[in-house]
């Protein structure tokens, strides 16, 4: 079953996508803090350099 999961994910738009995390220094506490979000990949250096 998971391999029909997986093999429906490759197809069409799912590749297109690409998980990025970036680590942020939390203004409150001073801790870095990770963040995470699904960004086009077109995209992924404007979320950097945010």
């Amino acid at each position: 079953m998971a391999k029909k999961a997986v093999a429906s994910m490759q197809k069409g738009e799912g590749r297109s996508f690409a998980k990025v995390i970036k680590m942020v220094k939390s203004p409150k506490t001073g801790a870095y803090v990770f963040q995470e979000e699904i960004v086009h990949n077109e995209r992924v250096k404007d979320y950097f350099t945010k």
